[in-house]
This record gives C-alpha cells, structure tokens and sequence, in this order.
C-alpha cells in the first residue's frame, strides 16, 4: 500500500468517525432542545445508543469524541449496564486517563445512582478539574449524601480546585436536602467573593436553599437584589412561602410573576395550586386550573395531581374527580391524592373501594396510600376495615410500619373508644421519637373525659419535648372539660413560667377572590363593625332555635356572660359573620382553620348552616366538616 493510500484511508475513517460522533451528538442536541417530557428526552438518548450500535457494525473505532455523547445518552437514560459496557470499551481504546472523559465516567455512574463506580473511576483519574468535582458532588446530593457533598466541597478547594457556579449550585441543594442554614450561609459568604452571586441558577439555588431552611427573609433578600429572575426562581419563592405557611403571600407572587411577564411551568403551577390549598382559595385555584389549560401543562401528571389534591382540600371533592377521570395518566401520587381527599373529607368507604380500583390497575400502593387509608378509616370510625389495612400493607404488601402509620391506628383505635389497646400500641412503636402518636392517644383522651390516661400520657410528651405547646393546651382543656379547675389553673401557670407558647388560632376565607384571615377576638378587619352586627343577630336567633353555648374548655376564671362573649369571638365565628355578609343568598361558606375546630364552634355552625340556609365548609387541622341543614358530615365524630 502506499503512503497516499494509507493517508487516505486514515483520512476517511477519521471523516466516518466524525460523522458518527457529529450523528449522535446532533440527535442529543435535539432531544434536548426540543425537550418535552422525559419520554422525549429518553426516546433521543435510546436513538443515540442505536446509532452507536450500527457505528461498530460498520467496523468504524469510536475515539473519544464519540465516548463523550454516549456516556452522556447512558447518564440520560440512567442506563448503568450499558455505561458499564461503553466503560469496557473505552479502557481497550486506551482513552480512560482522558480528563473530560474521566468526568464525563464519573457523572454517568453518579447519575445512575452507582456512587461506587463513581469513586472507582474519579480515585482514578491522573488529573481532576472543576467538572470532576461537580459530577462527585452532584452525584452525592442526588443520592441523598448532603454532608459527603460538603466534605468534597471542602477537599476540591483544600487540592487548589476553584468552584464554579454548577459547584455552588450542587453544594446549595446538599445544604438545602440536610435544612443546614449556618453552611448554607457560608457557602453564600463564598457565593459573593467569586462573583457568582449574579448567576440565575446560583440565585435560584440560595433562595430555594434558604426557604427551606426556614429563612425567607434570607430568600426574599436573595430574591430582591437578583438582576434577573426566571421561572425557577420564582417558583422557589413561591414554594417557599407555602412550606413556611404564608399561602397568601405565595399567591400575591404567583400574580407579581404574571405581571411581569414570566411563563410559570409546571413546578410553579404546582407550588401555587398548594398555596391555594393550604388558604382554602377555591376561586383562585380555579382561575389557575384555566391558566393551566391554556398552558398546555394539564397533561402533566404532578400538575394533575397538584390539582387534584388542591380540589379537594379546598373542598370541593366534584372538581377533584372531574379532574382525576379526565387525567390521561396516573400514578400513585394521584391515587394517594384523591384517597387522602376521601379520607379527608370523611369517606371512609370510599377510599376502600377506590383502593381496590387502583390495585385492579395495576398501581403499586406505598406508604402514603396506607397512611391515607388509615386516615379514612379513623375518621369514619371503620376499626375492623382499618386494622385489615394496616395488616395487608405489612403482610401482603410488605411495606414497613412508620411513625404515621401507628399514629393512625392510634388515633383510629382511640376515637373509637379503644384507649387501652391504643396506649399499648404506642408503647410497642420501635421508631422514635414517638410525640406525634402520644399526641394523637391524647386528643382521643379529650374527646372520652379519660383524665387519668391524659395525665400519664401528658407526661410522657413533656419528657419528650418540655416545649410542646400543644400537649399542654390539651391536659388543660381535660381539666377544664372535667370540672378540675384548680389543677386546670395550675398547669396554665406552670405552662406560663415556662415560658411555653400556645399557636394561636387562626381561620381563612375567601370572599370574592380575597383571602382574609382571622384571630380569635381580631378587631383589624376593615368590617369589624358589620361582623360584630351579624355576630350579634345569628347569636339571637340561635338562643332562639335552642343553642346552649358550650363554656367548659375556657380556661379563664371568669363570669359566664364573658365566657360566652369570648366564645362569639372565635376566628370561625368572624370568618363565617363576613362570608354571610359580603356574599348572595345560598353561597356556599368555605372556611380553613389551622387547629382543631371547637366543641362550640362545632355546634354553632351547624345552627347557623340551618337559620341562613347555606351550605358551610369548615377544613381544620384533622378533617373536612360539611355543615348543611343543621348537620355536619362527620355526624359528631371527630
């Protein structure tokens, strides 16, 4: 052969390698600009290996251009085996001490959650950059090792290895997965000496890093001086003022982001749908259900079931069905979504039997189902069913007990009457801390007058947490129900020189599309006046129809005309007065409270539902009560 052959040859088996590698590259470059929906992306990725495939059909030799792409498709696709085999290969080309491809290894193995192989490859590598670094550190964020991906944030800088803003953001969402505020803060001190602060996506990770640890004056700061902000960044805002409780301010952001001419996504659509949720803000979770239709985004099965679950905790259970039918895909988050709406709203037969719908298609329950079911069960006083749940889903679906779910059965066992059996069950839990389930065994001592039980398990939630705000409210509530005014006022004192504060109530409304919010005895809303008219009116027409206030949970020393005059003023009380006055005739009252409703309110509510002829919806902290006619849904059992 001669040497014009040979370079011939070379030349063209370089220009058949090229245009593999440029083949396969091409069509991973169109996967990912035209993503839309994992099955897209996956669909490109599978086609990239096929194309790789017939490559060494042909008899062409991959080099390490060709590697990078289709280590990429593996990572893609989180195809570990397959990566396993393009490694093999790449150690019989001879490329493996290769740099970028070295990161490129150690990113695939991490992302397919092999953080073994990871190590094997990166321990490895004569030379380690920046991209090393971030495939390690992102790979132990991803799978749940937050503090290992700190401790090589640490190593890499302590080698002369200067992060980048992919390293902040990996080691962010690390600080974000372990709530660590102090190293998160430290990391933003870093953020601001390498000038990263300005990135989108490193400001989006420190206000999501900051909201969910709690610090949303920390996030709002982050959030304010961004010179500019995407979807991302708003939807961690968003999502931040849920988790820490503020749903109204949530969805003055989700409007500021419409405003300013943002596109939310399907995260933001489902950060929003949960501040509506959690405010009982039917009218505008509808008026985001539209958006999302236009939006193209209802097909989204977390959207869907964001919906779902929205629907039904803002109490309407017909919407949350119209929705799961019309949904073209679900999984077991939406099945948990409408089971927890049954559960919540009283159903208890109905989650069984749409239960059993599920099975029969084929999705697989988790722990979230069974928590619902027992949920179900509880609410709607079904023992027998509710122990056979908790059977079936150790026996026949061998999924571990948790904290929920004995708290549950705790609760299921103790409302029916069952306090022994109840205390017995918590005592056998082998997870700790077990305040949740003492708890729940106390609220059941409430509800039958077991002052002696209340005292025992008292104490054990007090060893446990000294601070535990509601655990003394309820002893003292006992006491007060059981006449015990003398040790009622002891433990308020004793509650008091501690230094233990109760949550105070607080009750939603939304009326023409505003949310207002309530205390109890509030004296800011601009209508104070006009509900203390309405309060007064209902009040005399329920002593006529025969309400006897219920005054033996005040804890005051005081004369009865005040305790009742305290009892008008309940949060649920002013919610309900300006539902009555400020909406038509027959609008249904749609009403959220974060603690458990009162014997009282409970029972002036069904009054009032009867004496205006609507229909009132009261959500507090443990279930949905439906008052219409004079009756509510949970008939007294709650």
């Amino acid at each position: 052969m001669t040497k014009d052959m040979a370079r011939n040859n070379v030349n063209i088996d370089c220009f058949r390698r090229t245009t593999w590698k440029n083949g396969i590259q091409s069509i991973l470059k169109f996967g990912e600009r035209n993503y839309g929906g994992s099955s897209f992306w996956i669909l490109h990725n599978e086609k990239a290996i096929q194309l790789f495939q017939r490559m060494q059909q042909e008899g062409v030799t991959p080099n390490k251009f060709t590697f990078v792409p289709l280590i990429n498709a593996c990572a893609g696709l989180g195809a570990l085996e397959g990566g396993r085999l393009v490694h093999e290969q790449l150690i019989q080309s001879g490329c493996e001490s290769d740099v970028f491809l070295g990161s490129s290894l150690v990113d695939m193995y991490a992302k397919c959650g092999s953080i073994k192989d990871a190590w094997s490859v990166f321990n490895k590598m004569p030379l380690r950059n920046v991209v090393t670094w971030n495939a390690m550190v992102l790979g132990h964020v991803k799978c749940g090792q937050g503090q290992k991906a700190l401790e090589l944030f640490q190593q890499m800088q302590q080698e002369g290895v200067r992060p980048n803003s992919v390293t902040f953001v990996g080691v962010l969402n690390a600080c974000a997965s372990m709530v660590a505020y102090e190293e998160g803060k430290s990391v933003h001190e870093q953020i601001i000496q390498s000038g990263c602060e300005s990135d989108v996506f490193v400001g989006s990770s420190l206000v999501d890093m900051y909201t969910k640890c709690g610090s949303l004056e920390d996030a709002q700061r982050v959030f304010n001086i961004m010179p500019s902000r995407d979807v991302v960044t708003w939807s961690a805002m968003i999502l931040g003022h849920v988790k820490c409780g503020q749903g109204q301010n949530a969805l003055k952001l989700f409007r500021q982001l419409l405003q300013e001419g943002v596109q939310p996504n399907s995260v933001t659509f489902v950060a929003v749908l949960n501040a509506c949720a959690s405010v009982v803000a039917l009218e505008e979770g509808r008026s985001v259900h539209e958006q999302i239709i236009q939006s193209g985004c209802e097909s989204d099965v977390f959207v869907g079931s964001s919906l779902v679950d929205m629907y039904a905790k803002c109490g309407s259970l017909e919407d949350a069905w119209r929705v799961f039918h019309k949904m073209p895909s679900r999984d077991v988050a939406t099945w948990n979504a409408i089971l927890g709406g049954c559960a919540m709203h009283g159903h208890g037969r109905e989650a069984l039997k749409h239960f059993e719908q599920m099975c029969e298609e084929g999705v697989q329950p988790d722990d979230i189902t069974f928590v619902c079911l027992l949920s179900a069960c509880s609410h709607a006083g079904l023992v027998d069913e509710g122990m056979h749940c908790y059977a079936a889903m150790v026996t026949d679906y061998m999924i571990s007990a948790k904290l929920e779910h004995y708290t549950c059965m705790v609760d299921l066992l103790g409302r029916a009457g069952h306090l022994q059996e109840a205390e017995n069950m918590v005592k056998a839990i082998p997870c700790k801390p077990q305040v949740a389930a003492w708890m729940a065994l106390l609220g059941t001592c409430r509800i039958h007058g077991n002052v002696e039980m209340a005292e025992r398990v008292a104490k054990q939630i007090l060893e446990m947490e000294p601070d535990n705000a509601a655990g003394c409210v309820l002893l003292s509530n006992i006491y007060a129900a059981a006449g015990n005014r003398h040790l009622c006022e002891n433990f308020e004192r004793q509650r008091m020189e501690k230094g233990v504060k109760k949550q105070p109530g607080r009750t939603w409304i939304e009326v023409n599309n505003e949310v207002h919010t309530f205390v109890v005895e509030d004296q800011d809303h601009p209508q104070m006046n006009e509900i203390h008219g309405e309060l007064q009116r209902l009040s005399g027409l329920m002593h006529d129809a025969g309400y006897v206030p219920c005054t033996k949970f005040i804890l005051h020393d005081v004369e009865e005309e005040e305790k009742v005059f305290h009892l008008c003023h309940h949060s649920e009380k002013l919610a309900i007065a300006l539902g009555l006055i400020n909406t038509a005739p027959g609008t249904p009252l749609r009403i959220r409270k974060n603690l458990r409703v009162c014997e009282d309110c409970h029972t002036s509510t069904k009054f009032i539902s009867k004496i205006v002829g609507r229909a009132i919806m009261v959500r507090d902290a443990n279930r949905f009560h439906h008052f219409e006619d004079g009756i509510c849904s949970c008939m007294d059992y709650w």
